[in-house]
């Protein structure tokens, strides 16, 4: 029901995120959806990558000076026109759920829209969108993309 993102705490300075995506490219990692948030002196980035790919992020990100772990999120599907997203986002929230962040999954063999969610309760959320009939994509699925 959950997928897994890899999330990296990066340096805010010129070149730092194309070291990363050249460290991750040079060892056959593909970035399948990725989330760039930044303060004055650092930027979390969090990206989506295959789940065989997971493990072998964090040691390639780790042995080149990163610090990187893995978390679970959400990744759902939804219509693709107006009030798409706002019609989960109002299932979430009438549940007294709260978003802690949300990025675009841009890549899909999928005719609906994707995103990625993480929230304040992502086991009560996941059930509420799938009592809902909410398309909640699978590890499984986000592999195929």
């Amino acid at each position: 029901m959950f997928i897994k993102q890899v999330s990296v705490f990066l340096e805010n300075a010129k070149g730092t995120l194309k070291e990363l995506t050249r460290v991750l490219g040079e060892n056959e990692i593909n970035l399948l959806a990725l989330s760039i948030a930044d303060t004055a002196g650092f930027g979390i980035i969090r990206c989506i990558v295959k789940s065989g790919d997971v493990d072998k992020s964090i040691e390639v990100l780790k042995e080149n000076g990163y610090i990187a772990k893995a978390n679970e999120v959400l990744c759902v599907g939804m219509p693709h026109k107006p009030m798409g997203l706002a019609n989960i986002l109002a299932l979430i929230e009438e549940s007294d759920i709260s978003i802690e962040y949300s990025y675009s999954f841009c890549r899909s063999t999928l005719d609906d829209a994707v995103i990625i969610i993480r929230p304040s309760d992502k086991e009560k959320c996941a059930k509420i969108l799938s009592d809902a009939g909410v398309h909640i994509i699978s590890q499984q699925e986000v592999d195929k993309f």
